[in-house]
């Protein structure tokens, strides 16, 4: 592909931003500089704001039908679009291209589960609170809302994000990860192909200092993110102290719980899917799979064998399962955890360090499916947020040890089992400490039209994404309390046989 050096979207507009530090942009897949990504000024952030906040008044009063318009015209240039869309994550995310362009579906069903906003937004009425007294409760935008993503799914959080924001009559600033930009290069092209109107969304390249600017500024009212534990943490004081909304999903630290009753076929096909997936980069990576003594050596022995199976390789070829991780950074973290794993005395029984490549990818960044065995508890690999395709295997007595494992862990993202018997899923679907939970499944994404979200350490702020989550957080609630009186001179009386004649029963008649 061509160099692209990345540009700001403002106001409608393409920016280039000059007297900025630019880093560089890679293929993860090849090692590559592919571009460069300006750190934007201060200056910048503030003019998206400035955009965004002007931008409200005349799209907050659109009426609904035609925001809804937009809408449509955003999820068909989408649909359009959708292959040019996938490649850009292959490129600089490197998800491998065949959930690359899975991310894209999901965002464009996001999307047109925005669509639906007409019908999710609707208000209430009370009537005949007292004599003459109605009550109604009208959901209302609250003004600029800004948005932090990751960059391990530019796609999916971009659909969380914006459609519903601007569906409910919000502008908004969305700041993308510097690793992986280009799929919101190619939807502000889109915005202005779809004649959005200015400053109804603004991007903006950055570091950490771009979000510094809307905590304070009281032409925001809202921020939202998806990124690590401790950022998300630190975004919440800040935002309390600016008193801003926050909508904050965090890290997470998932367990397959797999009990003696397993359907081998459905669990091996939902691990290889969940741990390997997204080279293991999501929030709902299962990181943890914990075994009931019953199963526990033969599941060690299937997975093994299974994972010896994939391949992995440049995030474009379609012979390739798994592509590499995000960058040079994230490699050596994740080879360090492993490092950890055996100082700590867990048993690893499948090295991905130094996975076998071909010469023209061997300066990518990339780790193989990893399995300890014999893993405890109080181990790091089993407590902390690796973010790479590394496995946990342990042992458990029973469903009950699992819950208790899961209810002791600061995370609280997803949790799944596997298990034929109802009052096992019955029982973890009650009792497992976890925002999203999984029954034979082992991805515990919701769908789009339902909440997506963690407890705990994984969910900080006032609601989920997507859903009518998504509506109550970009949505202030407004009531009116209504007394009506009748004109001088007509009745309130409604008994049989007042009032005008001419219009009495015709059973008075």
């Amino acid at each position: 592909m061509e160099f692209t050096r990345v540009k700001n979207y403002i106001d409608g507009e393409w920016v280039e931003e000059i007297n900025v530090e630019y880093v560089p942009l890679f293929n993860p897949s090849t090692g590559k500089e592919i571009g460069e990504v300006p750190l934007s000024s201060d200056e910048t952030s503030i003019k998206a704001v400035d955009s965004a906040h002007a931008a409200f008044e005349g799209w907050h009063r659109l009426p609904l039908g035609k925001r809804m318009g937009y809408l449509f015209d955003l999820r068909q240039a989408l649909l359009e679009d959708q292959e040019e869309l996938a490649i850009s994550i292959a490129l600089d995310q490197a998800k491998h291209i065949s959930e690359a362009r899975g991310e894209v579906q999901r965002a464009i069903q996001l999307v047109g589960a925005a669509c639906s906003i007409p019908s999710l937004i609707q208000g209430e009425t009370l009537d005949n609170i007292a004599v003459n007294i109605n009550g109604r409760v009208t959901k209302q935008p609250l003004g600029v809302f800004g948005g932090v993503a990751p960059f391990n799914f530019p796609a999916l959080v971009f659909g969380w994000f914006i459609p519903y924001a601007i569906g409910c009559g919000n502008t908004f600033i969305y700041k993308p990860s510097t690793q992986s930009p280009l799929f919101m290069q190619r939807v502000g092209d889109i915005f202005t192909r779809i004649s959005l109107p200015r400053g109804v969304v603004n991007i903006v390249h950055g570091n950490r200092s771009i979000p510094n600017t809307w905590y304070e500024n009281p032409k925001m009212s809202g921020v939202c993110l998806v990124g690590s534990t401790p950022t998300a943490k630190k975004m919440a004081q800040a935002c309390g102290r600016g008193g801003k909304r926050s909508m904050l999903l965090g890290g997470a630290k998932n367990y397959l719980v797999v009990m003696e009753d397993v359907d081998w076929d459905v669990f091996i096909e939902n691990f290889i899917n969940s741990c390997y997936g997204s080279a293991g980069q999501r929030c709902l990576a299962g990181s943890i799979v914990a075994a009931v003594p019953e199963v526990y050596d033969e599941l060690i022995e299937r997975v093994v064998e299974a994972s010896k199976k994939i391949v992995v390789g440049n995030a474009m070829d379609p012979d390739v399962y798994m592509g590499p991780v995000i960058s040079k950074k994230a490699k050596q973290s994740i080879e360090n955890y492993i490092q950890i794993g055996i100082d700590q005395g867990s048993k690893l029984v499948l090295d991905g360090r130094n996975p076998n490549l071909a010469d023209e990818i061997k300066n990518g960044y990339y780790v193989g499916p990893t399995i300890f065995t014999d893993v405890t508890p109080c181990r790091t690999i089993a407590k902390e947020e690796i973010f790479g395709p590394v496995v946990s295997i342990m042992k458990i007595r029973d469903i009950n040890d699992s819950l208790n494992l899961i209810r002791a862990q600061e995370f609280g993202n997803g949790a799944c089992i596997f298990t034929q018997s109802q009052y096992y899923a019955e029982k973890f679907i009650a009792e497992a400490d976890a925002g999203m939970i999984g029954v034979n499944v082992g991805v515990c994404a919701p769908h789009p039209y339902l909440p997506f979200g963690g407890i705990k350490d994984s969910h900080l702020g006032t609601n989920k994404v997507q859903g009518k989550d998504g509506i109550a957080f970009f949505t202030q609630n407004k009531v009116a309390t209504i007394r009506v009186a009748p004109p001088a001179g007509i009745s309130e009386d409604k008994t049989e046989g007042s009032g005008n004649p001419s219009v009495r029963s015709c059973v008075a008649q």
